[in-house]
């Protein structure tokens, strides 16, 4: 069945129309303006947003784009406020616990004060509620008022056989269950106070540095639609093992306690958590920047390319003194990805269909900008195609494969497999699906809404490089985890962009096929999202 998808792919790839080879300076170029000191790290609702926003709209207008927002205006409004916890006292059962070593927090409540007076913790396994799995790990204990306590990642990300969870979360492949955004979802849903999660490396796809990064910093729209808790954050492993060991309990023993379907949940007995923090609240209104090319037989069936303008801002200095985190890789890269796709689409015949380029706000602090623009769609989500994401691109040249986020989703996975073909280079699954990275990018919040999408994200894993093959691939990605959302993901003129150029080329091929013909991607049947389209459609 895939392979006759495949078949019948091959003549909307061979219809889009021809561009000249996106250029690797030219990439270069984009990402070194974005990713400078003068944009001051592109923080949504900082005067590096207005920079930001400002050089991106002149960019599209240059490239003879038309205005792709609401009102027929560039950008989509999207309200957010900003929260910073400052210092204060955070105690676990009695013990003085140190930010940014034994525990990160943040609040996304609008409050002059986090105070949290000696609630009761409860550690609740992974914390999963998922009855079409026969799973739950609450057994109705009231959280009201208390601390949850989570383990990081799905019941079966650590099973082994004979283990109740085995098999039920798709084993190592991270469900949205496991995402650390669920989690406080539903320790709001049930009333806590506050949500903590144990971090271990393995389970949240990224070292401890990579969690404290935003300094106690976060944003939320300005209007959320469902309760959140007080506070967020997580516990340092180390941290979380002397805490359950001082509660008498054994950390290892309920990891393993938390893979049966009969666990409960288990208070921790003690004094409880308090904490006591000033909160600086501020207001913005962010911008998604929207442009778009008319299709001229169907313009209201949209093609949809997207990237998140937004970086970190600035932070803590780092050892040399440097405050800046650029987001150069993340996502600078993948915005000059949209920007030359869009210039490559203004200079070839229009399409059948309408071309969205749209570059999102608020990505790095939970997809805020893309989850405004799918509750407020300018475009239907029944009418929008596709949707193609590029967030984070190889920088280490020609790669023999491309990676593939998500596998086995939807049919937009053979338009890739014919257009790396083309190239002369073959998909690659992800080597890292416990990551979780199909649920961490833009292209989520339409996927919710039901349109397919397709995410290009270099980190899922080892590419295997013209020079160096997978060893040289794996040197790459662990040099550039150490970087990620730090000050040091900065531009390099020692970058190769040959193989981020193919990547962009890959999309652009994809877009402009879809763009060009009448087919609709869809869903495979074993897809949590095969459903919404269906009913949308």
């Amino acid at each position: 069945m895939q392979r006759l998808l495949a078949l019948a792919a091959l003549p909307l790839i061979a219809a889009a129309p021809a561009a000249d080879p996106v250029s690797p300076a030219a990439l270069s170029a984009d990402v070194k303006v974005l990713a400078s000191d003068a944009f001051g790290g592109r923080a949504p609702g900082t005067p590096g947003e207005a920079k930001t926003v400002d050089w991106l709209v002149a960019q599209f207008k240059a490239a003879g784009l038309q205005p792709g927002g609401p009102g027929g205006s560039w950008t989509q409004a999207v309200p957010l406020i900003r929260t910073q916890l400052g210092e204060g006292n955070v105690t676990a059962n009695g013990t003085s616990w140190a930010s940014g070593r034994d525990v990160y927090l943040s609040t996304v409540r609008p409050v002059d004060r986090a105070t949290v007076a000696g609630a009761p913790m409860v550690f609740v396994g992974y914390g999963v509620t998922a009855p079409e799995r026969g799973w739950d790990d609450f057994k109705g204990v009231d959280l009201k008022g208390k601390v949850a306590v989570f383990l990081v990642n799905d019941p079966d990300f650590e099973a082994a056989a004979g283990d109740d969870a085995t098999g039920k979360f798709g084993g190592r492949r991270m469900t949205y269950y496991g995402r650390w955004t669920y989690k406080y979802e539903e320790a709001a849903r049930r009333g806590a106070i506050a949500a903590l999660i144990v971090h271990d490396t393995a389970g949240a796809g990224y070292g401890w540095a990579t969690v404290t990064a935003p300094a106690g910093e976060n944003y939320d729209v300005a209007t959320p639609p469902a309760p959140r808790v007080l506070l967020q954050g997580w516990i340092e492993g180390a941290a979380a093992t002397r805490l359950f060991a001082a509660a008498g309990l054994d950390l290892a023993q309920l990891r393993a306690a938390a893979r049966r379907s009969d666990f409960r949940p288990v208070a921790l007995k003690g004094s409880g958590f308090s904490a006591d923090l000033p909160v600086a609240v501020t207001r913005a209104e962010s911008r998604n920047v929207l442009a778009k090319l008319p299709g001229r037989a169907r313009p209201d069936e949209v093609v949809m390319y997207g990237a998140h303008w937004d970086a970190y801002g600035e932070g803590a200095p780092d050892a040399d003194g440097r405050r800046i985190r650029p987001g150069a890789n993340d996502d600078a890269l993948g915005v000059a990805g949209v920007l030359a796709i869009a210039r490559a689409a203004a200079k070839a015949p229009r399409t059948a269909r309408t071309q969205l380029f749209a570059l999102w706000t608020g990505e790095e602090r939970g997809l805020l900008g893309s989850a405004t623009y799918a509750a407020n769609p300018v475009y239907p989500a029944a009418k929008t195609v596709a949707n193609l994401t590029l967030d984070i691109l190889q920088t280490a040249g020609a790669s023999r494969d491309v990676m593939l986020v998500g596998d086995g989703q939807n049919s937009l996975e053979d338009l890739l497999a014919d257009a790396a073909r083309a190239q002369g280079r073959v998909v690659t699954p992800e080597a890292l699906p416990e990551r979780g990275l199909f649920y961490r990018a833009d292209h989520f919040s339409l996927a919710r809404q039901g349109v397919p999408t397709l995410l290009l994200m270099a980190i899922s894993g080892a590419p295997d490089l013209v020079k160096g093959g997978r060893t040289a691939g794996q040197a790459w990605l662990d040099n550039y985890m150490r970087c990620y959302h730090q000050t040091c993901d900065s531009w390099s003129a020692d970058w190769d962009l040959t193989g981020a150029a193919a990547d962009v080329d890959l999309i652009r091929r994809i877009g402009f096929g879809l763009a060009s013909g009448s087919e609709w991607p869809t869903w495979r049947p074993g897809s949590e999202f095969r459903a919404i389209r269906e009913k949308s459609r």
